[in-house]
């Protein structure tokens, strides 16, 4: 084993410690944007640099944090006091990310369907991160569920073209990043947009995983070098039943067991969408019912979840941050319980008394 694979191998076990998860602080200046106008918060390149600046300055963050994906404003900034962020994270103990795609974009052919971009030039654009400090990757993949199962028009999304399209994009995006030094975090997300079932949500995730380590195989990508960052098992949010949590537990570990080979050292789970405490009481079932049933380490890839308390009281004041910060650490260390099972409802009241 050359000196690039360990290197390899020892990142994706970092990231997925046991009681750490990954910070996905990735957010994209226009999304960053549309945060701040919802709050009042002036919507410039410094309030966003001061924003990130709370967060990767939180004390004692890497206790539960093992790693932050950043996006390319982010890896270039630096703190106030001049100290790039990516030292500033990697004197914390926290492995500096970057998010490698640009976005989805429609998918010519298949109406209401999305592509991710971005593998023009990415050669290139990982030996630049590499150099600046960044040792993983993230790269996204959005499939919708069609969102009636009575209307004709959407019965074919997610369409066969639409998966197999972003199974390659992701495929060869994770091929290139280890080739160039980084672990690649794969994220299909299946989006809980609509009022599809819990039962629905399982088949496409099946099919969308079954698609993804296809291409995964084909495009020769190293299994045990790579994290998955899948979305749970989930009814549609505006779906009239809801599933109760241990049985999002129970479907999202099925649908990994029968389709995540036990070489893939871990699976860090997206919130998408969900309530700050569905996100992080669907982690600690997981871990609570099926644990042992994991041949893969199991924890948590969240940015709302974890960053909007902290958000929402900074306000864009810097009077505010110390008491922003608490905010920030006391959310990641209950997901970071969560990740060993040992979460509790008691816990969330630990941010309402800060």
């Amino acid at each position: 084993m050359n000196t690039s694979d360990r290197e390899l191998i020892a990142t994706a076990q970092a990231l997925v410690a046991p009681g750490k998860g990954i910070l996905a602080m990735d957010e994209s200046n226009a999304t960053c944007a549309r945060r701040f106008e919802k709050l009042g918060i002036p919507v410039t390149v410094e309030r966003r640099r001061a924003y990130r600046e709370l967060i990767i300055t939180t004390p004692n963050l890497a206790n539960f944090i093992s790693g932050a994906i950043l996006y390319d404003e982010t890896i270039r900034q630096s703190s106030q006091a001049g100290i790039p962020f990516v030292n500033l994270l990697q004197t914390a103990g926290i492995i500096p990310g970057i998010k490698l795609d640009l976005g989805a974009k429609d998918l010519p052919g298949c109406p209401g369907e999305k592509v991710t971009e971005g593998l023009d030039g990415l050669g290139d654009r990982i030996a630049e991160y590499y150099q600046m400090g960044a040792r993983f990757a993230k790269w996204r993949a959005v499939i919708t569920i069609s969102q009636s199962e009575r209307d004709a028009i959407d019965t074919d999304i997610p369409s066969e073209t639409c998966l197999v399209a972003n199974a390659h994009a992701l495929a060869r995006y994770a091929a290139l990043c280890q080739a160039g030094g980084l672990v690649p975090i794969v994220e299909p997300e299946v989006l809980i947009d609509g009022q599809h079932s819990i039962e629905r949500c399982y088949e496409v995730t099946d099919r969308t995983l079954q698609a993804v380590f296809a291409q995964l195989r084909l495009n020769r990508v190293e299994l045990d070098k790579m994290i998955l960052k899948p979305s749970m098992v989930l009814a549609g949010e505006k779906c009239p039943i809801q599933a109760s949590v241990e049985q999002v537990a129970a479907m999202t570990v099925q649908c990994l067991r029968d389709n995540v080979p036990a070489s893939v050292p871990g699976i860090a789970f997206l919130s998408g969408g969900q309530s700050n405490e569905h996100a992080t009481a669907h982690l600690n079932a997981i871990h609570t019912q099926f644990g042992s049933q994991c041949p893969w380490a199991v924890t948590f890839s969240y940015a709302r979840a974890i960053q909007q308390p902290a958000l929402d009281y900074w306000h864009g004041d810097d009077a505010n941050i110390p008491a922003a910060q608490k905010r920030l650490y006391q959310r990641a260390k209950i997901n970071g319980s969560a990740s060993m099972g040992q979460y509790t409802p008691e816990m969330e009241r630990s941010i309402a008394m800060v």
